[in-house]
């Protein structure tokens, strides 16, 4: 198990736990929350004084998400940035070259992937696989899963449906 992201989902979840949002809306409610639009720097600020996302969940910091999961289970996460990313998160590796490096390292390990709802990291993660990993790619955009196809990777499935309503079918089948 590992993960390949980028900052922003890191940042999203992160944003999660420690307010209860994502880009400002209360995920509960899907209500506007006001200063809302400060949350995502906020959380990163706080995982900078941490100083890491380990040491966020060590410190008591970072109690729920993705990430926690991910340190709590040693699950091993590549986030790689963009010219574009807020922060970053002290985690996110900021080398193209280096991000990809590591993301070709683990590729060469797994038997399956699951690509959900990023069309570059999951054009990039398509690009570095071995055609023998089976391969998923889940998102709402068609061209998503036609660029995968178009360069190269034979092997990916696409699913064209919004990511909110396949994750919670993906993990009541896991469950049982």
């Amino acid at each position: 198990d590992l993960i390949f992201a980028g900052n922003a989902l890191a940042t999203h979840d992160i944003e999660c736990d420690q307010f209860g949002t994502s880009l400002g809306v209360n995920v509960q409610t899907g209500e506007v929350v006001a200063h809302g639009h400060t949350h995502h720097m906020r959380a990163i600020n706080r995982i900078n004084k941490s100083g890491s996302i380990r040491e966020a969940v060590e410190d008591g910091t970072l109690k729920s998400g993705i990430m926690y999961e991910c340190v709590k289970n040693d699950v091993p996460f590549v986030l790689a940035g963009s010219i574009r990313d807020d922060g970053p998160l002290p985690d996110v590796i900021t080398d193209t070259v280096e991000s990809q490096k590591l993301m070709r390292h683990y590729a060469q390990e797994v038997d399956m992937v699951i690509m959900i709802s990023t069309m570059l990291h999951s054009i990039a993660t398509g690009n570095l696989l071995p055609s023998r990993v089976k391969s998923i790619c889940v998102d709402i955009n068609p061209s998503t899963v036609t660029k995968l196809a178009d360069r190269g990777s034979a092997q990916v499935v696409g699913i064209v449906t919004d990511v909110g309503a396949f994750l919670p079918v993906l993990y009541n089948a896991l469950k049982d």
